[in-house]
């Protein structure tokens, strides 16, 4: 959420970083919306100082048997109580308004974020990795003869409806443990601290990180409220919503792997075969509360975090800068990371990494206290894929594909697979 104080000293300026965002200016609607906020609570202010002022005189009134005084000041009391009613609800009614407003506008960007309408005008800042030459025709995921059998789209479909799928066998092994594997290196090499959350949440939460109240549509709700988690940044980013931490314990740095839900609203018709685009699927999440001045060096290491996965996994990949037209709503800038999918013969979004700046710390209320003193700051919060695990199954299986219909899966998931290494064009692990 954005600081009215910022947009009351520079309202030009703040319609001028919004703008490249494709935001029509919208400081002179604010601006208006939070004067009628500022007078309502000031005439509100008048009125019960005007209320006291005539209640200390009643009493005297009263004593000294002035009864047309004493019934006139009564009656200011009385009206000017009504009056203090009035304005308040009047200032709330506002505050709510101007609240809603300010929470509806995405965040300012960072000036590295480049110009641009859509994904095609993202800027590649590395690859890493060189696709494997094949000396066949490579195929989608599900089409792998060794992976087919371990996916049941059918049965889903009999279960839950599109866009959700039934693994088995080969396939629900390997998708736990490239997930195990992720949680693993995150703890033991990146240093994050892993955490369990919940994937129902409370409304605020979901403010909290921007998903409410422009993004209720992407989500699903249950009947009595909660929300299901479209990724654990909500719970994660919200360990902190409503403190005010010591300087000194951050970063803090967390990790979480869990369910995760989403509507794909807008997606009809969009990468419908395979899994690639899941109702529900499973992330591993990063999450980091940093220093201001942190962040940005912040944003850079857990982009590394992202990256090193797929440098284990042995999966090529390019990292790119997201443009104006392609961004979050609350990232002041964005990487995604791309892996090569021989499939598809492209690269396909397997990680975003955002530095969101105070934006979601503004929404939860979430402070530092500066070890030199002073009043206490609002933190700033990032969030990463780290990564998202069925697109990673997707990359490996296509990846390590062979012409004969088996797969070859990378060294590091050996362990986790019992010394397992390959899965057979029949569909076992061996």
């Amino acid at each position: 959420m954005h600081d009215i104080r910022t947009i009351r000293e520079a309202p030009e300026a703040f319609d001028a970083v919004l703008a490249r965002r494709g935001v029509a200016p919208m400081s002179s609607t604010i601006l208006e919306l939070d004067s009628a906020r500022r007078a309502a609570i000031h005439a509100a202010e008048t009125a019960q100082a005007d209320q006291n002022a005539a209640s200390k005189q009643v009493g005297k009134a009263k004593a000294s048997g002035d009864e047309a005084e004493f019934a006139r000041l009564r009656a200011l009391v009385g009206e000017k109580k009504a009056e203090v009613a009035e304005m308040q609800e009047r200032a709330k009614a506002l505050d709510a308004e101007l609240t809603d407003m300010l929470m509806g506008l995405p965040n300012v960007l960072h000036a590295d974020v480049p110009d641009g309408e859509d994904e095609d005008d993202n800027v590649e800042i590395r690859r890493w990795g060189t696709p494997r030459e094949m000396n066949f025709t490579p195929v989608e995921h599900f089409e792998i003869p060794g992976a087919k059998p371990g996916f049941d789209f059918e049965t889903a479909a009999k279960l839950s409806g599109s866009r959700f799928v039934v693994l088995t066998g080969a396939m629900a092994r390997l998708h736990r443990a490239l997930a195990q594997f992720m949680i693993d290196l995150h703890v033991e090499e990146h240093g994050l601290s892993e955490t369990w959350t919940p994937v129902l949440v409370r409304e605020d939460m979901m403010r909290g990180t921007g998903q409410l109240p422009k993004f209720g549509e992407d989500s699903y709700q249950t009947t009595n409220g909660w929300w299901l988690v479209p990724t654990a940044e909500v719970t994660l980013t919200n360990i902190v919503h409503g403190l005010t931490v010591e300087e000194a314990s951050l970063p803090r740095r967390f990790v979480a792997h869990t369910q995760c839900f989403r509507s794909e609203a807008g997606s009809a018709g969009k990468d419908t075969a395979g899994m690639l685009r899941q109702h529900q699927f499973e992330k591993v999440e990063m999450v980091s509360v940093t220093h201001p001045d942190q962040s940005m060096a912040e944003h850079e290491r857990m982009t590394g975090c992202a990256e090193a996965v797929l440098q284990a996994l042995g999966l090529p990949y390019r990292t790119v800068v997201l443009c104006t037209g392609d961004i979050g709503f609350g990232a002041i800038k964005t990487h995604d990371i791309e892996v090569w999918l021989p499939g598809q013969n492209t690269y396909r979004e397997i990680s975003s990494v955002s530095v969101c700046g105070d934006f979601q710390a503004r929404r939860m209320n979430a402070r530092f206290k500066p070890d030199a003193g002073g009043k206490p700051e609002f933190v700033h919060t990032l969030n990463g894929s780290g990564l998202a695990v069925g697109r990673c199954l997707i990359a490996v299986l296509e990846n390590g594909q062979q012409a004969d219909g088996s797969v070859d899966l990378p060294d590091v998931l050996h362990p986790y697979l019992r010394g397992k290494s390959r899965i057979t064009a029949e569909g076992g692990l061996e």
